[in-house]
């Protein structure tokens, strides 16, 4: 867990260490100014699909719920994971850059969900179902995102 917070957030960190760098301000109005590319894209974005989470980036989740109480559980379930999808919607002008980017996201996040609804089937531990559920239901909510509609 500690491992994909780690490595996907120092990315995220270094994105706007070069944002702040370069406009000298992280007011998000001006974010149009910047020359953007793919490894700013990768690096912004990263953190937050982790956080989402996205399919096979989503392996933490199931240890999480299965070691949390069942409140924490729920917590997680139901708040910290939507907490991911906000932190895309901050970041949408840099969606809206790369829209080729997104068509490969968009596919990826709802062929996950299919295959993780179809994992959830054969699920016996109701913590992990409850974990499992999280990441169908987050891809389904990311091939919206990534569509830009």
């Amino acid at each position: 867990l500690l491992f994909y917070t780690l490595f996907a957030s120092l990315p995220l960190l270094l994105g706007i260490m070069f944002i702040n760098n370069f406009l000298k301000s992280l007011i998000m109005y001006n974010f149009y100014l910047i020359i953007f590319n793919e490894l700013l894209y990768y690096s912004l974005i990263m953190a937050f699909l982790v956080k989402m989470p996205m399919f096979l980036v989503h392996l933490w989740l199931p240890k999480a719920h299965v070691e949390a109480p069942v409140s924490g559980s729920m917590i997680l379930a139901a708040i910290l994971l939507k907490l991911g999808g906000y932190g895309l919607l901050r970041v949408f002008m840099f969606l809206i850059k790369f829209k080729n980017l997104n068509l490969f996201f968009m596919l990826l996040s709802i062929l996950g969900g299919v295959l993780i609804s179809l994992n959830c089937l054969r699920q016996l531990d109701l913590k992990m179902l409850i974990a499992y559920s999280s990441v169908a239901h987050m891809g389904l909510v990311l091939g919206g995102l990534f569509s830009l509609t």
